[in-house]
């Protein structure tokens, strides 16, 4: 990766796919149309990594709700009592 110059926010799991994509980038002029296969792998390997961390996130946020259905806990209201909702 280092090699290939990526920067660091892009040393991800889909940094295998972003090297040949730069490379194709590169040779192609940054013409959108040259690229589509590369570019569509790594945007598609993007995505699964998004929805895996939601998914993960999920499952943390509904153990959290199972944890405090167990102990009552009494928190601040989002919208107060006294404002006008209409």
């Amino acid at each position: 990766m280092s090699e290939a110059r990526l920067p660091l926010p892009y040393r991800d799991q889909c940094a295998h796919l972003l090297i040949p994509l730069n490379k194709c980038r590169v040779a192609e002029y940054y013409l959108p149309w040259k690229c589509e296969p590369e570019r569509h792998a790594y945007e598609k390997c993007q995505y699964e990594l998004v929805m895996e961390r939601m998914i993960q996130m999920q499952k943390i946020r509904e153990a959290q709700e199972a944890k405090s259905k167990g102990a009552a806990t009494i928190g601040v209201p989002l919208i107060p009592s006294t404002a006008k909702l209409s």
